[in-house]
């Protein structure tokens, strides 16, 4: 596991694992990766051996490491880049760039460069790939691969690291599965020498899949995807404001080939009316459905309609649905005014989100770390994500159960399950749902709710109220919506709280209906208002409110405020009877300091905006030059945004409140800056949580760095503010607030029912006040009283947060000398596709 260790010190010894814990996305961030649930992998473990380095920043001394980035193009490959490209110069090897993909690798000559820690300086903003990527059909044959064999040997390179798709990943295996040929024949042929035949013996590859598609069997998330859905959120969210100008019905074509995750996931953050994928296609009577969606839609006075095409849609006999066959449709049945849109390359363009770029240089240590612990013996590998963690997965057995009509025989116990291609052609629709994972199905579920399921004529009798509390987050209205919706479809009777625990004292409260959150998945902040108001104070007030309305389950949606004031609420359920009513909370705040949870709705769309505040306050130094800026984010005493926001902007250090630190580290830290300023690389960029020293705040940071730096750099601070709290919010948070509200309604349903009698609720057990939270791979409810335990009110944080592991990552990026520990290494698993339950981090 990654050591929680002080960041700011320089010269003190840090010991690092590099077994990879990422949750989510963040991961995600993480980001998301966007499910719920999340399909896990069951797995028998290899042998693998583990070898533990005394001098780690010498393992890689003697060995050569080549870098290419293959196929499409994703957002995010670029920081993979240059993980590997530092991550290895740091170890003592010899790092190269291939330019152009295969081709640079066939080709040779200047397409392959040694790398220097300065030439991937600036590459994290970058979308694309700096070093190219090309279709490549020389590579193909195998005079072409004869051709970059040599190339390699030449140079003493040893270790291949690609990154890119399906077809990228598997060339490279056919590559290494004929290297011991390949060199007999140039041996042969005179194209090298048997001595240095005898140096190049074996070829280790590892590959990182880099894809927007998010379609690679054994990830939970593919470099590029979270990107990709900012652009397309972007572009609903643009198109959504002219359509409610002109009462128009928009339908949008994504990317995705044969895969339709953008599709579903931007229909489930957009809110749009329907969506077509390949996975699941519609009935044959669709077009009736289809038209009476809308029709209903705006007979509830909505004024636009959005429809999401997936571009490999298909109907149930495989014929494809095209975006022009629906505007068609809509036009003749209905004669509304449709636009078509098809969204095409922007989608893989522009900056990479925050979460890519933690992604990226995650994968990118651990893909270094494989290679230099490779052996002869020792299978190409893909690093992964799953849950919270990184894993190796044999790379032909993710690409043959992804991708290929399976070689059951060669995979034996292993391939057995058949892959979603497959089943897609044969007409097992069903099976492609079931394939795709747990995560998939949730968003196709929860989706299917909210777009085709009516609310009942018959009602459940029961009324649940639904608020927000504490300070606003981007995603908050999300989880209202969805909520509202959800509760409405279980056939309760939908209350909104204004103003939080303030409001439900004044009774500022008002039913809500299907209609009232139209449009709110979009919208940033609380449209219910939100206060840091607890309740204690008001318990009498609160209790007649909760009686006179019949309120009937309370869901609280916000951050720190929202823990404690449901458990001064469970305290006052002993002297008032009415506040025995089930409670749910779910964590929305900036700061991801809510315990129980590793993720807070809200904490994305933060993080993404510090992270692009930075780009530009970075770019702001490229002209004038020698120039440190030290940035100011919130977050309380939790350091949450400002570590995660470092690794994405690839900041020199990150001072926070868990990481204690001293006027002699931040003294190390001018000398290790002053140091950077005789290099190509002439600005720096340092981080400080709001409340990570009383007495070593901004300004005193500031005037430091200004004394100690005279004549070398010139220091600028920037106080981000309040910004960090505004802004439309991420397709990750958008999506998580959605199912997370339709999480929490099902839980209130059930435990509503468990605690009624005779018609009267009482709920007075710990399970009837839950926290409603992602921990590694699941959404969970936790007793609010157990969570106690696991919490410092003093400081509002939790005692335990997972984000502090990968702190080292961000010292290792910036070039300090630390001491590297690989006693611990993600475990290469073999893939059995299983249909198991199990959540992820979106």
């Amino acid at each position: 596991m990654w050591a929680p260790l002080d960041l700011s010190v320089v010269g003190s010894s840090l010991f690092i694992s590099v077994s990879l814990t990422f949750a989510a996305v963040i991961f995600f961030f993480t980001f998301y990766s966007f499910s719920e649930e999340k399909e896990e992998q069951p797995a028998r473990r290899m042998s693998h051996t583990m070898v533990k380095h005394e001098h780690a920043d010498t393992m890689g001394i003697g060995k050569a490491i080549a870098v290419l980035t293959s196929g499409g193009d994703a957002q995010g490959m670029n920081a993979a880049v240059r993980a590997v490209v530092r991550v290895g110069i740091y170890t003592g090897a010899k790092v190269y760039f291939v330019h152009e993909g295969y081709q640079g690798l066939v080709d040779g000559g200047d397409n392959i460069k040694e790398a220097t820690w300065e030439s991937v300086s600036m590459m994290l903003q970058l979308g694309g790939t700096v070093i190219g990527s090309a279709r490549c059909m020389d590579f193909r044959a195998r005079e072409g691969r004869l051709k970059a064999a040599r190339n390699l040997v030449k140079r003493g390179i040893t270790n291949l690291c690609v990154i890119g798709g399906d077809g990228s990943l598997t060339g490279a295996d056919t590559f290494r599965a004929e290297w011991t040929s390949l060199l007999q024949e140039l041996v042969k042929t005179g194209g090298i020498t048997a001595e240095e035949a005898s140096k190049s013996s074996y070829l280790n590859i590892v590959g990182m899949v880099g894809s927007i598609d998010n379609d690679f069997c054994g990830t939970d998330m593919t470099i590029g995807t979270d990107s990709a859905l900012h652009r397309i959120m972007e572009i609903v969210d643009a198109i959504t404001t002219t359509a409610q100008s002109h009462q128009r019905t928009f339908v949008l074509e994504v990317m995705g080939r044969h895969c339709g995750y953008l599709a579903l996931v931007t229909a489930l953050a957009s809110g749009a009316d329907w969506v077509f994928i390949p996975e699941s296609p519609p009935e044959d009577d669709w077009e009736d459905h289809l038209c009476r969606r809308l029709t209903e839609t705006r007979t509830r006075g909505s004024r636009l309609n959005i429809i999401i095409v997936a571009e490999g849609a298909i109907d149930k006999h495989g014929k494809p649905i095209t975006s022009e066959d629906i505007k068609s449709l809509v036009v003749k049945r209905l004669g509304y005014d449709t636009r078509v849109t098809i969204l095409g390359h922007v989608q893989r363009g522009g900056t990479p989100s925050a979460f890519d770029r933690i992604l990226g240089s995650r994968m990118g240590v651990e893909a270094v770390m494989a290679l230099l612990e490779g052996t002869p013996d020792t299978p190409a590998c893909v690093v992964s994500l799953s849950g919270n963690q990184a894993v190796r997965l044999p790379l032909m057995e993710c690409v043959q159960v992804g991708y290929i009509i399976l070689l059951l025989p060669l995979l034996g116990p292993y391939g057995q399950t058949k892959d979603v291609t497959t089943a897609m052609n044969e007409g097992r629709f069903d099976e492609a749902l079931k394939l795709r994972g747990r995560s998939f199905q949730n968003n196709w579920n929860v989706y299917k709710i909210l777009a085709h399921v009516r609310p009942p004529s018959a009602k459940s009798g029961y009324n649940l109220a639904v608020m927000n509390v504490g300070a606003p987050a981007a995603g908050m209205n999300a989880a209202v919506r969805s909520t509202v919706r959800i509760g409405l479809i279980h056939g309760h009777r939908m209350l909104a709280v204004h103003d939080g625990f303030e409001g439900l004292a004044e009774g500022k409260i008002e039913e809500i209906g299907w209609g009232g959150v139209g449009g709110w998945t979009g919208r940033g902040g609380s449209s219910l208002g939100t206060k840091r108001t607890l309740p204690k104070k008001y318990f009498e007030q609160i209790s007649n409110n909760i009686a006179s309305f019949n309120i009937h389950g309370l869901i609280i949606i916000g951050g720190f405020e929202a823990f404690t004031g449901s458990l001064e609420l469970i305290e006052g359920r002993a002297k008032f009877e009415e506040l025995c009513i089930p409670l749910c909370v779910i964590p929305a705040t900036v700061s991801n300091n809510v315990p129980g949870s590793d993720f807070s709705i809200g904490a994305d769309t933060a993080l993404n905006t510090i992270t692009s505040t930075c780009d530009r306050i970075k770019q702001s130094a490229a002209g004038t030059k020698r120039r440190v800026f030290i940035i100011e984010t919130m977050g309380g005493y939790c350091g949450y945004l400002a570590t995660m926001a470092g690794l994405a902007a690839g900041a020199d250090a990150a001072y926070i409140y868990e990481d204690p630190f001293t006027i002699h580290d931040l003294e190390m830290n001018v000398e290790h800056l002053t140091e950077k300023m005789k290099t190509t690389v002439k600005r720096g960029l340092i981080l400080r949580n709001e409340k990570c020293n009383e007495h070593y705040n901004t300004e005193f940071i500031y005037n430091l760095y200004s004394e100690e730096g005279k004549g070398v750099f010139d220091t600028r601070k920037n106080v981000l503010g309040h910004m960090q709290q505004g802004g439309s919010p991420t397709p990750f948070d958008r999506n998580f607030g959605t199912k997370m509200g339709a999480k929490a309604v099902a839980w209130m349903s059930g435990k509503i029912k468990e605690c009624s009698r005779h018609g009267r609720i009482f709920a007075n057990s710990p399970d009837s006040a839950c926290l409603l939270g992602m921990r590694r791979r699941a959404l969970v409810f936790q007793p609010l009283s157990e969570l106690k335990e696991q919490t410092d009110f003093e400081h509002r944080i939790p005692r335990t947060q997972w984000w502090l592991k990968l702190r080292p990552i961000l010292k290792i990026l910036a070039k300090y000398k630390i001491e590297l520990d690989t006693s611990e290494t993600a475990q290469i698993e073999h893939i059995t596709r299983k249909r198991v339950s199990g959540e992820g981090a979106l």
